[in-house]
């Protein structure tokens, strides 16, 4: 069963083009990388860095430590009902943490075939209207208006 406490990924270049990530199981559906902590006390960086190599390929540990950033940002949301048998009985909610990614220009992104089965990069203000949910897009759009 899932825990319902999960990471958030905002995957950018420095050019402000943001990585989304097509759903195998539903089509249409972009997204940022996101998944749930292994186990309750999971630290959420580890949580974090681990989706990100799971489903892109691309290992944090080799990118410099400022690379991953925690956004600071935690927001509860309903889990669509197709996805609650994931669960325990009788859970409906989930808190979501909200991270960031500075990748270089020229990274490789080999997805997860099971998970995902598109990528794209594209400007943030594009990749925030094409995301299936909105608390993403307003993941995206907060990352690009920090000071």
């Amino acid at each position: 069963m899932k825990i319902p406490i999960s990471v958030l990924v905002v995957i950018y270049k420095s050019n402000g083009e943001v990585l989304l990530i097509e759903r195998a199981d539903k089509s249409g559906f972009w997204q940022s990388v996101t998944g749930s902590v292994d186990f309750a006390d999971e630290d959420l960086r580890v949580a974090a860095a681990r989706e990100v190599l799971e489903e892109t390929g691309i290992d944090v540990q080799s990118l410099p430590a400022s690379s991953l950033r925690n956004m600071h940002y935690q927001i509860e949301y309903e889990i669509y009902p197709q996805w609650r048998l994931r669960y325990a009985p009788g859970v409906t909610r989930n808190t979501e943490h909200w991270f960031s990614l500075l990748v270089p220009s020229d990274t490789q992104v080999q997805l997860a075939p099971r998970e995902h089965v598109a990528y794209q990069w594209l400007p943030f203000t594009e990749a925030a209207k094409k995301c299936f949910s909105p608390s993403n897009g307003a993941a995206i759009l907060q990352l690009f208006s920090a000071p």
